[in-house]
Protein backbone atom coordinates (compact mmCIF):
# COMPACT_ATOMS: atom_id res chain seq x y z
CA UNK A 1 0.00 0.00 0.00
CA UNK A 2 2.77 2.33 0.86
CA UNK A 3 4.36 1.60 -2.26
CA UNK A 4 1.27 2.05 -4.46
CA UNK A 5 0.93 5.64 -2.38
CA UNK A 6 4.79 6.36 -3.51
CA UNK A 7 4.23 5.55 -6.93
CA UNK A 8 1.03 8.15 -7.16
CA UNK A 9 2.91 10.90 -5.58
CA UNK A 10 5.66 10.22 -8.40
CA UNK A 11 3.12 10.45 -10.79
CA UNK A 12 1.50 12.91 -9.59
CA UNK A 13 4.62 14.95 -9.33
CA UNK A 14 5.50 13.89 -12.76
CA UNK A 15 2.37 15.03 -14.24
CA UNK A 16 2.38 18.43 -12.34
CA UNK A 17 6.01 19.16 -13.73
CA UNK A 18 5.17 18.18 -17.25
CA UNK A 19 1.82 20.75 -17.32
CA UNK A 20 3.92 23.48 -15.87
CA UNK A 21 6.13 22.69 -19.20
CA UNK A 22 2.78 22.51 -21.50
CA UNK A 23 2.24 25.97 -21.88
CA UNK A 24 4.79 27.21 -25.00
CA UNK A 25 2.36 29.61 -26.46
CA UNK A 26 -0.08 31.90 -25.98
CA UNK A 27 -3.48 32.48 -28.28
CA UNK A 28 -4.95 36.26 -28.23
CA UNK A 29 -9.24 36.68 -29.00
CA UNK A 30 -8.42 39.81 -30.64
CA UNK A 31 -10.68 42.39 -30.78
CA UNK A 32 -13.55 40.86 -32.70
CA UNK A 33 -14.38 37.06 -34.34
CA UNK A 34 -16.82 38.65 -36.40
CA UNK A 35 -14.98 37.73 -40.12
CA UNK A 36 -16.48 41.08 -41.42
CA UNK A 37 -16.06 43.55 -38.57
CA UNK A 38 -12.53 41.82 -38.70
CA UNK A 39 -11.99 43.34 -42.45
CA UNK A 40 -13.19 46.39 -41.25
CA UNK A 41 -10.77 46.89 -38.31
CA UNK A 42 -7.71 45.47 -40.48
CA UNK A 43 -8.27 48.63 -42.91
CA UNK A 44 -8.73 50.99 -39.76
CA UNK A 45 -5.63 49.98 -38.04
CA UNK A 46 -3.36 50.00 -40.73
CA UNK A 47 -4.47 53.33 -42.01
CA UNK A 48 -3.96 54.22 -38.54
CA UNK A 49 -0.58 52.29 -38.06
CA UNK A 50 0.60 54.00 -41.63
CA UNK A 51 -0.48 57.52 -39.85
CA UNK A 52 1.58 56.70 -37.18
CA UNK A 53 4.63 56.23 -38.55
CA UNK A 54 4.78 58.38 -40.93
CA UNK A 55 3.93 61.43 -38.14
CA UNK A 56 5.96 60.72 -35.98
CA UNK A 57 8.72 60.03 -38.63
CA UNK A 58 8.13 63.43 -39.98
CA UNK A 59 8.17 65.13 -36.52
CA UNK A 60 11.58 63.36 -36.45
CA UNK A 61 12.77 64.60 -39.25
CA UNK A 62 11.36 68.41 -39.30
CA UNK A 63 12.88 68.81 -36.13
CA UNK A 64 16.40 67.13 -36.92
CA UNK A 65 16.65 69.23 -40.41
CA UNK A 66 15.60 72.43 -39.24
CA UNK A 67 18.05 74.47 -37.19
CA UNK A 68 15.26 76.70 -36.13
CA UNK A 69 13.93 74.34 -34.24
CA UNK A 70 17.17 73.39 -32.61
CA UNK A 71 15.71 73.92 -29.10
CA UNK A 72 15.27 71.66 -25.77
CA UNK A 73 11.17 71.50 -26.53
CA UNK A 74 11.58 70.35 -29.92
CA UNK A 75 14.82 67.69 -28.98
CA UNK A 76 12.12 66.22 -26.08
CA UNK A 77 9.65 66.28 -29.09
CA UNK A 78 11.59 64.04 -31.20
CA UNK A 79 12.47 61.63 -28.53
CA UNK A 80 8.58 61.53 -27.40
CA UNK A 81 7.81 60.93 -31.22
CA UNK A 82 10.34 58.33 -32.04
CA UNK A 83 9.25 56.51 -28.58
CA UNK A 84 5.49 56.58 -29.75
CA UNK A 85 6.41 55.31 -32.87
CA UNK A 86 8.34 52.36 -30.96
CA UNK A 87 5.75 51.89 -28.26
CA UNK A 88 2.57 51.37 -31.32
CA UNK A 89 5.32 48.97 -33.55
CA UNK A 90 5.24 46.97 -30.52
CA UNK A 91 1.93 45.24 -30.92
CA UNK A 92 -0.25 46.93 -34.06
CA UNK A 93 1.59 44.95 -36.49
CA UNK A 94 0.84 41.94 -34.73
CA UNK A 95 -2.91 42.71 -33.97
CA UNK A 96 -2.71 43.80 -37.88
CA UNK A 97 -1.39 40.21 -39.29
CA UNK A 98 -3.60 38.58 -36.75
CA UNK A 99 -6.74 39.68 -38.25
CA UNK A 100 -6.85 37.13 -41.40
CA UNK A 101 -4.92 34.52 -38.91
CA UNK A 102 -7.05 31.75 -37.19
CA UNK A 103 -4.99 31.19 -34.50
CA UNK A 104 -3.20 34.30 -33.30
CA UNK A 105 -0.72 32.63 -31.43
CA UNK A 106 2.78 34.33 -29.61
CA UNK A 107 5.32 32.51 -27.84
CA UNK A 108 6.01 32.33 -24.09
CA UNK A 109 9.28 34.63 -24.91
CA UNK A 110 7.84 36.34 -27.38
CA UNK A 111 5.11 37.24 -25.32
CA UNK A 112 7.61 38.64 -22.39
CA UNK A 113 9.09 40.43 -24.88
CA UNK A 114 6.42 42.23 -25.82
CA UNK A 115 5.51 43.15 -22.34
CA UNK A 116 9.29 44.03 -21.54
CA UNK A 117 9.24 46.63 -24.36
CA UNK A 118 5.77 48.23 -23.82
CA UNK A 119 7.16 49.01 -20.33
CA UNK A 120 10.83 49.51 -21.82
CA UNK A 121 8.75 52.72 -23.99
CA UNK A 122 5.77 53.21 -21.56
CA UNK A 123 8.51 54.29 -18.17
CA UNK A 124 10.59 55.92 -20.78
CA UNK A 125 7.57 58.08 -22.26
CA UNK A 126 6.69 59.02 -19.16
CA UNK A 127 10.04 60.92 -17.91
CA UNK A 128 10.27 62.36 -21.22
CA UNK A 129 6.58 64.07 -20.58
CA UNK A 130 7.82 64.58 -17.05
CA UNK A 131 10.58 66.48 -18.84
CA UNK A 132 9.05 68.56 -21.20
CA UNK A 133 6.48 69.77 -17.79
CA UNK A 134 9.98 70.70 -16.60
CA UNK A 135 11.27 72.52 -19.87
CA UNK A 136 8.11 74.68 -20.33
CA UNK A 137 8.36 75.54 -16.29
CA UNK A 138 11.95 77.00 -16.93
CA UNK A 139 10.84 78.44 -20.29
CA UNK A 140 8.09 80.74 -18.04
CA UNK A 141 8.53 81.12 -14.73
CA UNK A 142 12.39 81.41 -14.76
CA UNK A 143 12.78 82.93 -18.80
CA UNK A 144 16.71 84.73 -17.85
CA UNK A 145 17.86 81.56 -17.03
CA UNK A 146 16.38 78.94 -19.50
CA UNK A 147 19.63 78.70 -21.50
CA UNK A 148 21.65 77.77 -18.19
CA UNK A 149 19.36 75.56 -16.82
CA UNK A 150 18.36 73.57 -20.44
CA UNK A 151 21.73 73.31 -21.98
CA UNK A 152 22.93 70.72 -24.15
CA UNK A 153 24.08 68.25 -21.53
CA UNK A 154 21.30 68.37 -19.60
CA UNK A 155 19.10 67.52 -22.07
CA UNK A 156 21.18 64.60 -23.69
CA UNK A 157 21.27 63.65 -19.79
CA UNK A 158 17.40 63.81 -19.21
CA UNK A 159 16.56 61.69 -22.31
CA UNK A 160 19.16 59.07 -21.33
CA UNK A 161 17.49 59.03 -18.01
CA UNK A 162 14.10 58.36 -19.58
CA UNK A 163 15.78 55.41 -21.49
CA UNK A 164 17.52 54.36 -18.55
CA UNK A 165 14.29 54.76 -16.47
CA UNK A 166 12.20 52.88 -19.08
CA UNK A 167 15.14 49.82 -18.57
CA UNK A 168 14.91 49.90 -15.04
CA UNK A 169 11.19 49.32 -14.60
CA UNK A 170 10.51 47.32 -17.62
CA UNK A 171 13.24 44.48 -15.67
CA UNK A 172 11.38 45.30 -12.17
CA UNK A 173 8.63 44.56 -13.33
CA UNK A 174 9.50 41.16 -15.50
CA UNK A 175 12.17 39.83 -12.48
CA UNK A 176 9.26 38.07 -10.91
CA UNK A 177 7.21 37.13 -13.99
CA UNK A 178 9.59 34.87 -16.33
CA UNK A 179 9.84 32.30 -14.39
CA UNK A 180 5.88 31.78 -13.14
CA UNK A 181 4.70 28.29 -14.43
CA UNK A 182 2.44 27.78 -16.80
CA UNK A 183 0.23 24.80 -17.61
CA UNK A 184 -3.51 26.03 -18.84
CA UNK A 185 -4.86 27.82 -19.65
CA UNK A 186 -3.33 30.15 -22.24
CA UNK A 187 -6.29 32.53 -23.86
CA UNK A 188 -5.68 35.80 -23.57
CA UNK A 189 -8.64 38.16 -23.86
CA UNK A 190 -6.63 40.95 -26.00
CA UNK A 191 -4.51 41.81 -28.87
CA UNK A 192 -1.50 41.95 -27.35
CA UNK A 193 0.03 40.74 -24.46
CA UNK A 194 0.17 42.37 -20.78
CA UNK A 195 1.42 41.67 -17.82
CA UNK A 196 -1.41 41.95 -15.06
CA UNK A 197 -3.10 39.70 -18.08
CA UNK A 198 -0.59 37.42 -18.22
CA UNK A 199 0.27 36.69 -14.67
CA UNK A 200 -3.78 35.47 -14.18
CA UNK A 201 -2.63 32.56 -16.53
CA UNK A 202 0.15 31.29 -14.25
CA UNK A 203 -0.74 28.05 -12.49
CA UNK A 204 0.42 29.53 -8.93
CA UNK A 205 -0.76 32.22 -6.63
CA UNK A 206 -0.06 35.17 -8.00
CA UNK A 207 -1.22 37.95 -5.60
CA UNK A 208 1.80 39.03 -4.09
CA UNK A 209 3.19 39.83 -8.05
CA UNK A 210 -0.35 41.72 -8.30
CA UNK A 211 0.64 44.08 -5.62
CA UNK A 212 4.05 44.48 -6.80
CA UNK A 213 2.12 45.14 -10.38
CA UNK A 214 0.03 48.06 -8.87
CA UNK A 215 2.83 49.34 -6.63
CA UNK A 216 5.10 49.79 -9.88
CA UNK A 217 3.19 50.29 -12.46
CA UNK A 218 0.00 51.51 -10.97
CA UNK A 219 1.89 54.43 -8.29
CA UNK A 220 4.21 55.55 -10.27
CA UNK A 221 1.95 56.07 -13.70
CA UNK A 222 -0.66 57.43 -11.18
CA UNK A 223 2.36 60.00 -9.23
CA UNK A 224 3.65 61.01 -12.41
CA UNK A 225 0.22 62.29 -13.64
CA UNK A 226 -0.62 64.22 -10.50
CA UNK A 227 2.82 65.68 -10.53
CA UNK A 228 2.35 66.63 -14.44
CA UNK A 229 -1.30 67.94 -13.67
CA UNK A 230 0.20 70.32 -10.51
CA UNK A 231 3.15 71.30 -12.84
CA UNK A 232 0.96 72.35 -15.27
CA UNK A 233 -1.46 74.26 -13.10
CA UNK A 234 1.40 76.20 -11.93
CA UNK A 235 2.59 77.39 -14.95
CA UNK A 236 -0.88 78.12 -16.56
CA UNK A 237 -1.38 80.29 -13.17
CA UNK A 238 2.20 81.60 -13.63
CA UNK A 239 1.14 82.72 -17.74
CA UNK A 240 -2.27 84.48 -16.27
CA UNK A 241 -0.24 86.18 -13.60
CA UNK A 242 2.51 87.64 -15.83
CA UNK A 243 1.98 90.78 -17.57
CA UNK A 244 3.32 89.42 -20.89
CA UNK A 245 1.90 90.45 -24.20
CA UNK A 246 -1.66 89.02 -25.89
CA UNK A 247 0.71 87.42 -28.12
CA UNK A 248 2.87 86.12 -26.09
CA UNK A 249 0.49 85.11 -23.79
CA UNK A 250 -1.16 83.25 -26.38
CA UNK A 251 1.58 81.06 -27.93
CA UNK A 252 2.69 79.97 -24.40
CA UNK A 253 -0.92 78.91 -23.89
CA UNK A 254 -1.53 76.81 -27.12
CA UNK A 255 2.14 75.24 -26.27
CA UNK A 256 0.71 74.25 -22.87
CA UNK A 257 -2.91 72.86 -23.86
CA UNK A 258 -0.87 70.63 -26.22
CA UNK A 259 1.31 69.48 -23.59
CA UNK A 260 -1.84 68.56 -21.41
CA UNK A 261 -3.53 67.19 -24.13
CA UNK A 262 -0.68 64.93 -24.66
CA UNK A 263 -0.48 64.07 -20.64
CA UNK A 264 -4.15 63.22 -20.36
CA UNK A 265 -4.47 61.41 -23.51
CA UNK A 266 -1.21 59.15 -22.54
CA UNK A 267 -1.53 58.25 -18.94
CA UNK A 268 -5.44 58.21 -18.99
CA UNK A 269 -5.61 54.85 -20.04
CA UNK A 270 -2.81 53.87 -18.10
CA UNK A 271 -4.34 54.49 -14.88
CA UNK A 272 -7.35 52.53 -15.62
CA UNK A 273 -5.89 49.71 -17.12
CA UNK A 274 -2.88 49.30 -13.99
CA UNK A 275 -3.67 51.35 -10.96
CA UNK A 276 -8.07 50.96 -11.41
CA UNK A 277 -9.36 48.23 -9.58
CA UNK A 278 -12.28 47.57 -11.04
CA UNK A 279 -11.45 45.52 -14.55
CA UNK A 280 -13.81 45.60 -16.83
CA UNK A 281 -12.98 43.45 -20.22
CA UNK A 282 -14.18 45.44 -22.70
CA UNK A 283 -13.28 48.61 -21.38
CA UNK A 284 -9.72 47.03 -21.14
CA UNK A 285 -9.59 46.48 -24.88
CA UNK A 286 -10.75 49.63 -25.49
CA UNK A 287 -8.01 51.53 -23.65
CA UNK A 288 -5.33 48.63 -24.51
CA UNK A 289 -6.29 49.79 -28.44
CA UNK A 290 -6.55 53.58 -27.11
CA UNK A 291 -2.70 53.38 -25.58
CA UNK A 292 -0.73 51.49 -28.25
CA UNK A 293 -2.85 52.39 -31.33
CA UNK A 294 -4.98 55.97 -31.01
CA UNK A 295 -2.35 57.89 -29.19
CA UNK A 296 1.05 57.97 -31.16
CA UNK A 297 -1.07 59.40 -33.91
CA UNK A 298 -2.84 61.95 -31.73
CA UNK A 299 0.32 63.25 -30.17
CA UNK A 300 1.83 64.15 -33.74
CA UNK A 301 -1.79 65.52 -35.02
CA UNK A 302 -1.58 67.98 -31.71
CA UNK A 303 1.82 69.12 -31.83
CA UNK A 304 1.62 70.07 -35.43
CA UNK A 305 -1.66 71.57 -36.03
CA UNK A 306 -1.41 73.53 -32.44
CA UNK A 307 2.04 74.97 -33.05
CA UNK A 308 2.85 77.48 -35.65
CA UNK A 309 6.60 76.72 -35.40
CA UNK A 310 6.13 73.34 -36.46
CA UNK A 311 3.77 74.18 -39.23
CA UNK A 312 6.33 76.93 -40.29
CA UNK A 313 8.80 74.26 -40.27
CA UNK A 314 6.90 71.97 -42.18
CA UNK A 315 6.18 74.35 -44.73
CA UNK A 316 10.28 75.10 -45.53
CA UNK A 317 11.00 71.29 -45.41
CA UNK A 318 8.01 70.87 -48.13
CA UNK A 319 9.76 73.84 -49.81
CA UNK A 320 12.83 72.46 -49.60
CA UNK A 321 11.79 69.15 -51.11
CA UNK A 322 9.90 71.30 -54.11
CA UNK A 323 12.66 72.86 -54.62
CA UNK A 324 15.64 70.16 -54.98
CA UNK A 325 12.70 67.70 -57.18
CA UNK A 326 12.64 71.12 -59.24
CA UNK A 327 16.31 71.29 -59.70
CA UNK A 328 16.96 67.90 -60.42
Amino acid sequence: MKQITEDTNSWNESIHETNNSVVTEFIFLGLSKSRELQIFLFLFFLVFYIGIVLGNLLIVITVTSDSYLHSPMYFLLANLSLIDLSLSSVTAPKMIGDFFSKHKVISVKGCFAQIFLLHFFGGSEMVILIAMAFDRYVAICKPLRYRMIMCGNVCVGIVAAAWGTGLLHSVSQLAFAVNLPFCGPNEIDSFYCDLPKVIKLACTDTYQLNIMVIANSGVLTVCSFVLLIVSYTIIVLTVQLQRCPSDRSSKALTTLTAHITVVLLFFGPCILIYAWPFAVESLDKFLAVFYSVVTPLLNPIVYTLRNKDMKTALRRLRKQNVNSIVRS
